[in-house]
């Protein structure tokens, strides 16, 4: 098994954590997050008082907002949105491939 390694500027080894998870009974849905991250993977939604996801917004069941991850694949590994995160919602997890 192997997993993707990088190299800083500086020539030291970096290993990028990809995004997995993001608790969403932590989430305040401030988009601290969302502001650092420059790659289009997070998007902030809101939900209902069941907890479940309401498509429009000006509808007066929303009971607050949490961030969720849109798009995944466009995520690099830096970390940023897990160090501004004020209250430690995010899952990072390293890309491990096995060599067949």
């Amino acid at each position: 098994m192997t997993t993707l390694t990088g190299l800083t500027f500086g020539r030291k080894v970096w290993i990028p954590q990809f995004v997995q998870a993001i608790n969403q009974e932590k989430c305040i849905g401030c988009g601290r997050c969302f502001k650092v991250c420059g790659r289009d993977v997070l998007q902030l939604r809101a939900l209902n008082e069941e907890g479940e996801f309401v498509e429009n917004e000006d509808d007066d069941e929303i009971e607050r907002k949490v961030m969720t991850i849109a798009h995944a694949d466009n995520c690099i590994g830096c970390q940023a949105c897990s160090r501004v995160c004020p209250k430690n919602c995010y899952t990072h997890q390293a890309l491990a491939n096995s060599l067949n």
